[in-house]
């Protein structure tokens, strides 16, 4: 496979787990499962499927510098700096006009760097799958097999059976529904041909480009426009100048809703995006009250009468008499909510902005 590329977006500011994710500090460079970043895990459980060249990384300028020291060995060429946010659509296509300007046979896997992943073994062996039916045109997508109906997850149906790849049984996509009500969830899990979106795809770069192409013509031709000066000293002025001219839109809502030869595989990889602090407690291991510690040492933690409540802390942290709650304490910020409040966290962050409170973003 040594036309096989992973492109990893590595931009996102993770702010549903704020306060621990912060602006100058975001989700994938935090410890918040293993001991190293979500990064660098992200990056080392690639091998030996892939080789560190044949990693490419687009983030924030702001990153790229601790990235490299994290990840010395992927090639400084590789790491793509975006002048700014712009969702995932952009990212992704300057990653993959990148690549195909250097290896106009690359297959590329679009993967992120904040997500958590238990069987890695298995995680490489459908990506290898995946890459056999990219081959044959296919644009496929790993579908995650649901534990339960999330309301926070986009969904794909799953089609006729096309074949076996590596062990893996792939199918049509039937297309993708975005974030469903309980009910809807409920009638999808119930249904057992619906998979959660884990937002990683692999397809051709040839393929992939010709998508942008037919449903996001600026931005494919900015792209292409841009990398005619690749390696030369005007790019970043001729990036900056095609990036003011992108739409802020993601890969999901932009290319792949209406992508065609659409392929999932269902997996059970035990993945998580942890995507809020709710979802911290699939992957924390639980005491026999069902409550999860992250930071600090048992020594610091005074637990009584407590169940299904999240501490994460480093200082001595003392609860008595509460369920459901989560206990977020850093230095200059303390944030106690009830589990099911998880998800508006993010509005805390919102509204932080409108007050202009930087230095707590």
């Amino acid at each position: 496979m040594e036309h096989y590329y992973a492109l990893i977006l590595a931009g996102g500011g993770g702010t549903r787990l704020w306060p621990i994710s912060r602006s100058h500090n975001p989700k994938q460079f935090l410890p918040l499962v293993e001991n190293n970043s979500m990064f660098k895990v992200s990056v080392d459980r690639l091998a030996p499927l892939f080789t560190p060249d044949q990693i490419y990384v687009v983030t924030a300028g702001q990153y790229i510098e601790r990235m490299r020291n994290e990840v010395p060995e992927i090639p400084a060429a590789n790491y793509i700096t975006e002048p700014y946010g712009k969702n995932s659509g952009p990212a992704a296509a300057l990653g993959l006009a990148v690549i195909q300007k250097r290896d106009p046979l690359a297959t590329v896997a679009i993967l992120t760097a904040d997500h958590h992943i238990v069987k890695k073994e298995q995680f490489r062996q459908v990506l290898a799958a995946a890459y056999d039916m990219a081959q044959e045109e296919y644009v496929v997508t790993l579908g995650i097999s649901p534990s339960f109906p999330s309301t926070g997850f986009g969904y794909i149906r799953q089609g006729v059976a096309i074949r076996q790849a590596n062990g893996f049984s792939c199918y049509h996509s039937r297309g993708f529904t975005e974030k469903p009500d309980i009910v809807t969830a409920t009638d999808f899990v119930a249904s057992g041909d619906y998979s959660w979106n884990s937002g990683m795809f692999i397809w051709t770069v040839k393929q992939a480009m010709a998508e942008f192409k037919r449903q996001q013509p600026v931005i494919y031709q900015q792209m292409i426009d841009v990398v005619e000066h690749l390696d030369s000293s005007e790019f970043d002025s001729r990036l900056l100048e095609a990036w003011e001219k992108l739409p802020n839109i993601s890969i999901d809502f932009g290319v792949m809703e209406n992508a065609q030869s659409m392929a999932v595989i269902p997996v059970d990889i035990g993945w998580s995006d942890i995507g809020s602090w709710s979802a911290m407690f699939d992957v924390l291991a639980a005491d026999r009250f069902g409550n999860c510690f992250k930071g600090g040492t048992p020594d610091h933690r005074v637990i009584l009468d407590t169940h299904n409540t999240l501490v994460y802390s480093d200082r001595l942290t003392v609860t008595i008499g509460i369920d459901d709650m989560i206990v977020v304490d850093t230095e200059d910020v303390l944030l106690i909510c009830h589990k099911d409040r998880a998800q508006d966290v993010k509005e805390v962050v919102a509204n932080l902005k409108k007050k202009k409170l930087e230095k707590y973003l």
